[in-house]
């Protein structure tokens, strides 16, 4: 009899799936089995915008992410919950708020702020999956701790492995707007060698092997693949830099006098990376160039993962979630990277597929990043915990007509952030003391124009105001039985601060 190893026991793996079928038999027959329980493959980019083929990016070639979507369901309007790395994984992994996590910012461990708090991967790991993570799923600083286990979470795992690649090694080559910063500032690298080479290949080739062992063994399973690119240092071979043409990359403009149009903490989001406003256009084009080659290395990756997962005929039965931890700007309101209340910092890529997901279709339903930890609960017919914030998207991958959410929630620094189907409405400050924003994006998509103090839209703006008061007051909630700890750390990132 094959058997899980936990600390101090052993458990018979049958023993894990007859008691998981009898807890949660709503969802499956009295003759339950592992191999009727679907698996996870959870796989995610880091810094990873909506710049791809099937979200409508004419230039930017990624095959494998829309051959994925051309099999699953595309949700065209997810949104992470904070823009900044650490703050949004701990939130999707818990399915808690940032506000509620207390985690607003990197370099914070999960179990500091929320010591009792069972995470998405811990919630299958109890039900007797066996849970491995291989690269980033939780902060890491990038690219200081790639190799290492960063900022994890050792109690969401069965099994990790951390990749480390020539992108590593050959950092002394790396261009980079600021010496000797490479991870919080426009840095990037044609590299030379193989995909096979670098972190993000080693990571796809363990996945394989993982994917193998799983195959032959017949064990339930919560693979969680995490990919750094397109993470500054944009690092990628050669060949994905040739795709993209310095004489076809486009920067986006922004009109003289625009961040007086903001309130002040907007601006400030915008311009705090000193070395990287008003680039020279040249500059400009060769970092958009390298951002876009490593989405497409990034893209080629996945490719190898999602093939091997045919090959071993494990898709039949796995769930397939592809998603990044924020959107990311490049160029867009004169700013690079993430850390705004903007839609290109907030907008994230969602593709599920598997059994029972309607194939090549897309969800026009609001959506946000907490909506992970149900989604996948449901879909694999285990019990979706009280504490969790998120709602399950499974009636808009059943019917991608369905209305999930009605708007998508989002925090940065002391600002609030409500995304609904047509407008954007975000307050700074307690009840918007420090500036209100608002875009009619149905006509402005690129929110450009702020209409909070247009009288045409009064109506708009105290109609939002108030849905937003609400959500910020729902998303400050205790979640349901846990533990929260709230203790001020001077840790202080190091050379590879975000």
């Amino acid at each position: 009899m094959r058997r899980l190893r936990f600390p101090s026991v052993l458990i018979p793996v049958a023993l894990i799936t007859a008691l998981t079928c009898l807890t949660y038999g709503i969802a499956f027959s009295a003759t339950c089995t592992a191999a009727e329980r679907p698996n996870v493959l959870f796989l995610i980019c880091d810094d990873l915008n909506c710049d791809i083929g099937c979200y409508g990016h004419e230039q930017v070639k990624t095959p494998h992410i829309d051959a994925l979507a051309g099999r699953g369901v595309r949700f065209a309007n997810a949104h992470c919950q904070y823009p900044l790395c650490g703050p949004s994984r701990a939130s999707f992994m818990t399915g808690w708020y940032p506000d509620q996590t207390l985690i607003h910012r990197n370099a914070i461990h999960l179990r500091e702020r929320a010591p009792k708090v069972n995470t998405l991967s811990q919630h299958f790991r109890d039900a007797g999956y066996f849970a491995s993570r291989i690269g980033k799923i939780y902060h890491y600083n990038v690219p200081l701790h790639i190799g290492t286990g960063g900022h994890d979470d050792p109690y969401s795992w069965n099994q990790t492995f951390n990749p480390r690649g020539r992108d590593v090694i050959d950092q002394d080559q790396v261009l980079t707007l600021r010496a000797g910063q490479y991870g919080g500032t426009l840095s990037w690298l044609a590299a030379d060698g193989t995909d096979a080479e670098q972190t993000d290949g080693i990571a796809a080739a363990e996945t394989v092997k993982q994917l193998k062992r799983f195959s032959q063994s017949g064990e339930n399973f919560f693979l969680a693949v995490g990919l750094y690119r397109p993470h500054t240092p944009y690092v990628a071979p050669k060949k994905y830099f040739d795709l993209y043409p310095l004489d076809r990359i486009k920067v986006p403009s922004v009109p003289t006098g625009y961040l007086d149009t903001i309130p002040p903490p907007a601006a400030k989001s915008l311009t705090r990376k000193k070395e990287q406003v008003n680039l020279d256009p040249e500059l400009a084009k060769r970092a958009i160039q390298a951002y876009y080659a490593s989405i497409s290395f990034a893209d080629a990756q996945l490719g190898v993962i999602l093939d091997a997962l045919r090959q071993t005929g494990l898709d039949d039965n796995t769930i397939v979630l592809f998603t990044s931890d924020h959107g990311y700007h490049m160029g867009e309101h004169g700013h690079y990277q993430k850390t705004t209340l903007f839609e290109n910092a907030t907008h994230v890529p969602l593709v599920i597929a598997g059994p029972g997901v309607s194939a090549g279709s897309v969800a026009a339903t609001m959506a946000e990043m907490v909506d992970f930890y149900p989604t996948l609960s449901q879909l694999a017919g285990l019990p979706i915990p009280q504490s969790v914030s998120g709602v399950s998207l499974v009636p808009a991958l059943k019917d991608p007509s369905a209305s999930v959410r009605d708007s998508a929630f989002t925090q940065y620094d002391r600002g609030y952030s409500l995304r609904t189907p047509g407008f954007r409405y975000t307050s700074w400050g307690t009840e918007g003391s420090e500036g209100v924003e608002l875009y009619d994006v149905s006509k402005d998509p690129e929110e450009m124009h702020n209409l909070a103090d247009d009288p045409a839209y009064a109506a708009q703006r105290q109609q939002l105001a108030a849905r937003l008061r609400e959500r910020i007051e729902a998303a400050g909630a205790i979640p349901a039985g846990s533990r929260r700890v709230r203790v001020q750390f001077d840790r202080q990132l190091q050379s590879g601060r975000q």
